[in-house]
């Protein structure tokens, strides 16, 4: 809601993003919680398998932030929170996260078992990599250069050169050497 000037209200609440502490993501979540702050921490299940046993902990999706849903009046607040270390800026301002985002997150993480998530910064030439679904499945290949959001990468086991552009968010790290 705009006033007369074009500015936001004070009372609208909007989906910013803090960055954290190293590690810190939970303890800021909850931190938050018990000011009475809405926030949100995506978890990802990893289960770790020993000689012995297994365990299953829950990691940060996003590695280093947390998610907040606050007025213009709270984000003192926030900043004040033990582990939180600023605001994430975008042209001088807090980046404002649509709710739109914070949905197709959450429904990822209800419907979807398999994911990573990878920074493209993280992806260079020569990287093993897998496809997560589509009609190349499963599919192992070697990145030969990142465009964008795209992944240029050349398949193997399939008897041919088929080099592919697919979506970064389609491929994970292959543990396989």
């Amino acid at each position: 809601m705009e006033n007369s000037f074009g500015s936001r209200t004070a009372w609208n609440r909007r989906w910013l993003v803090v960055y954290t502490r190293p590690r810190w993501e939970k303890k800021v979540d909850r931190l938050l919680k018990l000011q009475d702050i809405k926030s949100y921490c995506p978890l990802k299940r990893v289960t770790s398998q020993w000689s012995d046993r297994k365990k299953s902990v829950d990691f940060p999706l996003f590695s280093g932030y947390v998610f907040v849903w606050v007025s213009e009046r709270e984000e003192y607040k926030v900043r004040q929170t033990l582990g939180v270390l600023n605001f994430i800026y975008y042209m001088a301002k807090p980046a404002v996260i649509k709710d739109s985002v914070i949905e197709k997150i959450e429904h990822l993480l209800r419907t979807e078992g398999d994911f990573e998530v990878i920074d493209s910064q993280e992806l260079n030439p020569g990287d093993r990599i897998r496809i997560k679904s589509g009609i190349f499945y499963n599919q192992e290949g070697t990145v030969i250069k990142v465009q964008g959001k795209n992944v240029l990468m050349v398949f193997d086991h399939l008897n041919c050169a088929l080099v592919s552009s697919t979506p970064i968010n389609n491929v994970m790290l292959s543990t396989a050497i």
